[in-house]
């Protein structure tokens, strides 16, 4: 079966942050959670998925301005989370030999927290290489306008589609991946259109990428 990737996640930040860049002293992109779900190349139907709470660093202490916009509270985080290093690893693992897809730079989140993982001298397992990262903002945003705008969560109700079923709602990244899913579903359904040609030329065209078992070994 040939499938592939979708992902999202949440990190640390306070009011004003995005806006300027994370670029005030000691504020970082630590990421508090990770979602994936592995996607049929055909139909788009959620094969497996991944979720991991991470215990950032830098800044152990969620801002109240965070948890409010993600739903995570810092008791939950300090149960529940897992250290960077062995939360991006698993991710990492999931993502092997499949083309990864998100809606937005994500990637290079990913990458920051990996690299401040290996400073502190953490083993990521995995890694990479085996896997080929794609943003599709820009051919979602170019094909449908309306969601130039629109953040991962709230794609499915700028198109208006069903509302996923998902639990949570938009900055929770397991449904912001279910959302994300549900467009690509939707912007895909010509089998000669944009979206899956280029996702059918990215799981195919990357040498061995995206042949899995449908039921992988957790």
């Amino acid at each position: 079966m040939e499938t592939f990737v979708v992902f999202d996640l949440e990190f640390t930040s306070w009011p004003g942050a995005n806006a300027a860049d994370w670029s005030a002293p000691g504020q970082l992109r630590e990421i508090i959670q990770i979602a994936a779900l592995r996607l049929a190349a055909d139909t788009y139907e959620v094969v497996d998925e991944f979720e991991a709470l991470v215990r950032p660093v830098q800044n152990p202490t969620l801002s109240p301005y965070v948890s409010e916009l993600t739903g995570i509270e810092q008791g939950e985080l300090d149960r529940q989370g897992r250290p960077p290093a062995a939360a991006l690893g698993a991710f990492l693992g999931f993502c092997r030999q499949q083309v990864v897809v998100s809606y937005g730079n994500d990637m290079v989140v990913l990458g920051e927290n990996v690299g401040w993982a290996r400073s502190r001298g953490e083993q990521v397992a995995n890694g990479f290489l085996g896997s080929g990262f794609v943003n599709l903002r820009p051919l979602i945003n170019s094909l449908a306008p309306a969601t130039a705008s629109a953040n991962a969560g709230r794609l499915w109700s700028v198109l208006g589609l069903p509302r996923p079923g998902a639990a949570g709602g938009q900055h929770s990244a397991l449904f912001d991946c279910h959302s994300l899913a549900v467009a690509l579903r939707e912007l895909g359904r010509d089998p000669s259109g944009p979206v899956r040609q280029l996702i059918t030329a990215s799981v195919r065209g990357t040498a061995g990428l995206g042949a899995v078992d449908p039921q992988p070994a957790r």
